[in-house]
């Protein structure tokens, strides 16, 4: 029995082929128009009968069954993707497989708690920092969410002291992924984040957001672990700085786990997002 998934981002498509065991095939295409990016897709998937498939898709996405915008895309800034039926056109394609649907980032945050750095936990919310910013929620080792899904990378901040950068988001410009996301780091200091020495002073700006974000987090959920992941959390001296603002931010207010131990690395590296989305679509048999 094959079971297929589906890593649905902005700038690629990461699709998987996974029998009882492992995987067993697996690709990363392109996101470019829908047309393209679907004919794509089909080629990889076409070669296997699939029993299911776990579709984690950047967003904002339409989750309510009955609802209209159920499966589809909507106000993204990829252009052309605008209220596309993504997860229609993929069950007109293979009517005979059952579906998993949910966002990229529910996807990993289930894929850390089954298998990656949340392990042995029931709850955890997985943060993603990279070209923008989100989060996905598992609690009771189910995805939360309710008439949407959670929008984290969107919420507000309090500015940190003497940053006046407008923020890079589209729609609310010095929201959360406006002044922290990937984009944010260069536009400030014309280097690519991959490039900033660990000891510039950007990084003392970047953990106090994220470290801000990570309180704000665990005031409303309470996670048993918080796990982050995403391009930005390649520079491991960073999540020192973040473990360091969230205690001075937390102010002793509300206890927690040993930050070292509360909030962590990803497990899965690069992965979360592909092994979360097979094991959704396991659990849609």
């Amino acid at each position: 029995m094959f079971y297929g998934a589906i890593e649905a981002g902005g700038t690629k498509m990461n699709c998987a082929v996974a029998d009882e065991r492992s995987i067993i095939d697996e690709c990363s295409l392109p996101t470019t128009t829908p047309e393209e990016t679907m004919a794509a897709i089909f080629a990889f998937f076409d070669k296997y009968t699939l029993a299911t498939m776990g579709v984690g898709s950047f967003g904002p996405i339409g989750i309510d069954p009955q609802q209209e915008t159920y499966g589809k895309i909507l106000a993204t800034p990829k252009k052309g993707w605008q209220q596309f039926d993504f997860l229609g056109t993929l069950k007109k394609r293979y009517p005979a497989t059952r579906f998993a649907w949910t966002t990229d980032v529910n996807a990993a945050a289930f894929g850390e708690l089954k298998q990656g750095a949340a392990q042995g936990m029931r709850s955890c919310v997985y943060l993603t920092i990279g070209t923008g910013i989100g989060a996905g929620i598992v609690i009771n080792e189910e995805i939360f969410q309710g008439a949407g899904h959670p929008e984290v990378g969107h919420t507000f901040v309090k500015r940190y002291p003497q940053d006046d950068y407008v923020g890079t988001c589209p729609y609310h410009k010095d929201c959360l992924e406006g002044l922290a996301a990937g984009p944010s780091l260069e536009a400030r200091t014309g280097i690519k984040g991959q490039h900033l020495p660990k000891d510039h002073e950007i990084w003392d700006l970047q953990a106090f957001y994220i470290g801000q974000a990570l309180v704000n987090i665990t005031l409303t959920v309470a996670p048993d672990r918080i796990v982050l992941g995403g391009g930005v959390m390649n520079q491991p001296h960073l999540l020192t700085k973040i473990h360091d603002q969230f205690t001075e931010q937390m102010a002793g207010y509300m206890e927690t786990p040993a930050v070292t131990e509360y909030i962590v690395a990803w497990g899965l590296p690069n992965k979360s997002g592909i092994i979360g989305s097979l094991l959704l679509g396991k659990e849609a048999q």
